[in-house]
């Protein structure tokens, strides 16, 4: 049943902004009432990000109760914190087509809604996007105020401290909003999460400064003494001095879910002279029971009835091939004690939960920290150690350099278990695993494996495993195609592919899971199917051979056709002045919208019917 906008009676108020900006503030406690109930069955009709959005209800009230949006700027880092922003910009009517095709966004997206000034996805970028905006505002003379709300474990990534700590040399006019939640996705890690966790939340700071200032006071003398040591001790314990030394106001911690206590600090803060810090503390899923308990279940949803207090029951299906990755390191780690897995807050998703209870002195979960990720990497493989690192695809761009520089450069032997590569659906364009082939083919040392299926999978991570240098295995977003993985391990013989189906005339040259979208084409059209397995090193006698008894080679892939797996053939072809034609299909030279995979695979022409139209217009 779609909502009524109009049962949620100051909701229906505040559609926009300066709609909400026009009601007494003694009404926003109830608003906010209203917004997260909102936001509670919209999301439980739609499905989407959850958990976060129920913490940000209060906040997002008061920022755009207080700032004029959207002429000031509130860019929000990690956007799945932005539901209750969109449900206050003028899009509640549209929640229900959230991350779905055609419908809106699941993150802030500049093409969607003048609200939107950065289209994020991928974290820690807030900051440096608002120190750019207000280093402009400043030299403009606009007046323009500029907020960056960062939480959800984003402040741990190195990217925002180099932002802070260049905000507080420059010192223009700002404010960071530091929202405390304890979480990110997996939760918080490191030791700065905990130093602000521990420091702030007990009583020891408190008593004995004010202890020392009991004692000492009654001293004049000593009261600049007094003084200095509560500024010493304070510098050691708390994080506004530490935010305070890199050139930040600092204020705070307080209640996130205070609605009037949020606005009346936001305004006097507003218009403070040089770069601002306020930290709130919120609490990710406030106001549905079953979201508090569990933060990491409730971060994203499934469509679910939150009248049952619960989450329906997931239907057993084929293992996915995050299954396949779990098994396998957790089988690898018995065998090699060498074996250490690394992760970037990515434990559930990369499905290594197994291992970091199996193996906790092997398991490393370094936040959102993909730079640190890869070259932590590097510094264990120098040592002996068997690194292996499981990101997503478009996390790995972040640590594109230290691919290059720190592991491939040295040919140090790390494993890279690639997941969501290619298509992933309703995450949308900051989510697509669409170019890791192309940003790691042209790298020297490296092997590039993508499976067809879950065995494939599983031999490909020992082979890689096993290799002596720096190897990935690629592999797509969800389950598998029913092939049993075999228990036993092998090892694939490096570079070389497997000719499924002999045919005449065309040969389908299917790199990794697209091969079963191929079968129809190869059996309607009698083509030839070759799994090629390998995109670096290409199987060049397997190429040359099939050249002699084929006019036309036609390469399938789930990446992007510029620079992808169909361009390493095109290249052989070209050295090796091969006599035969390509084709090659993959995804176009544009950023891939959100949608289901399988409603992208047919807009796109890579389903069955579409490679299959593709390749009968050859014959």
């Amino acid at each position: 049943m779609a909502l009524d906008i109009n049962d949620y009676p100051l909701l229906a108020k505040a559609n926009l902004p300066e709609q909400l900006r026009a009601l007494p503030q003694e009404k926003l406690p109830a608003l906010s009432d209203e917004l997260r109930s909102y936001l509670l069955r919209s999301v439980s009709q739609s499905s989407g990000h959850f958990a976060s959005g129920l913490g940000t209800v209060e906040l997002t009230v008061a920022l755009h109760y207080v700032y004029n949006t959207p002429f000031d700027r509130v860019i929000w880092d990690v956007g799945h914190q932005a539901y209750p922003h969109k449900i206050l910009t003028g899009r509640a009517e549209r929640m229900h087509s959230i991350r779905q095709k055609d419908g809106l966004h699941p993150f802030p997206f500049r093409e969607e809604s003048e609200y939107d000034v950065l289209s994020v996805g991928h974290s820690s970028t807030s900051i440096s996007a608002a120190l750019g905006m207000a280093i402009a505002a400043q030299q403009a003379r606009s007046n323009r105020k500029v907020v960056a709300v960062i939480g959800d474990g984003a402040i741990t990534a190195g990217m925002a401290f180099e932002a802070l700590n260049h905000a507080g040399e420059v010192r223009p006019d700002m404010l960071v909003i530091l929202n405390d939640n304890e979480m990110s996705i997996s939760e918080n890690v490191g030791a700065l999460n905990r130093y602000f966790a521990r420091i702030l939340s007990g009583n020891f700071y408190t008593s004995l400064r004010e202890g020392g200032k009991k004692i000492l006071s009654g001293v004049p003398p000593l009261h600049e003494l007094a003084s200095r040591a509560e500024e010493h001790f304070k510098g050691m314990v708390t994080p506004g001095t530490f935010f305070e030394e890199l050139g930040f106001n600092y204020i705070g911690p307080i209640d996130g879910h205070d609605v009037q206590g949020l606005v009346n600090t936001i305004r006097n803060m507003r218009n403070m002279k040089g770069p601002q810090l306020l930290h709130i503390v919120t609490k990710k899923g406030k106001g549905y029971a079953p979201a508090e308990a569990d933060p990491i279940g409730y971060h994203a949803v499934s469509k679910f009835n939150p009248d049952d207090k619960k989450q329906p029951a997931k239907k057993a299906g084929l293992p996915t091939f995050s299954n396949i990755f779990g098994s396998w390191i957790c089988d690898m780690a018995e065998q090699d004690e060498r074996l250490q897995a690394i992760t970037p807050a990515m434990r559930e998703g990369s499905d290594l939960v197994r291992f970091s209870k199996a193996f906790p002195k092997r398991y490393f979960d370094v936040a959102i920290a993909e730079q640190h990720a890869v070259t932590l990497a590097a510094g264990m493989a120098i040592e002996g150690l068997k690194p292996v690192v499981a990101i997503y695809s478009s996390f790995l761009q972040r640590g594109y350099d230290q691919l290059i520089h720190d592991v491939a450069l040295q040919n140090l032997d790390v494993l890279f278990a690639i997941d969501r590569a290619g298509v992933v659906g309703a995450d949308g364009p900051t989510h697509q695993g669409a170019f890791d082939i192309s940003f790691m083919r042209c790298i020297p040392n490296m092997v590039i494996m993508v499976p067809s299926d879950e065995n494939e999978c599983r031999q490909m991570l020992y082979t890689g495993y096993q290799y002596q240098g720096p190897a990935a295995v690629r592999y797509p977003r969800g389950s598998g195609t029913g092939i049993a993985a075999e228990q036993a391990m092998q090892l694939l013989a490096l570079g070389k592919g497997k000719v499924t189906r002999q045919g005449k005339r065309i040969a389908i040259l299917a790199f990794g899971p697209l091969l079963s979208a191929c079968q129809y084409a190869a059996e309607q059209l009698n083509t030839t199917l070759v799994d090629m397995r390998f995109v670096k090193p290409l199987d060049d006698a397997l190429l040359t051979e099939l050249a002699d008894s084929h006019d036309y080679f036609v390469t399938v892939e789930d990446n992007a056709v510029m620079a992808g797996a169909g361009s390493a053939v095109n290249e052989f072809i070209s050295r090796a002045k091969l006599n035969v034609r390509s084709v090659n299909l993959g995804l176009p030279d544009q950023f891939i919208k959100h949608g289901s995979q399988q409603e992208i695979y047919t807009e796109l022409g890579l389903d069955s019917d579409g490679i299959y139209n593709s390749i009968s217009a050859l014959k």
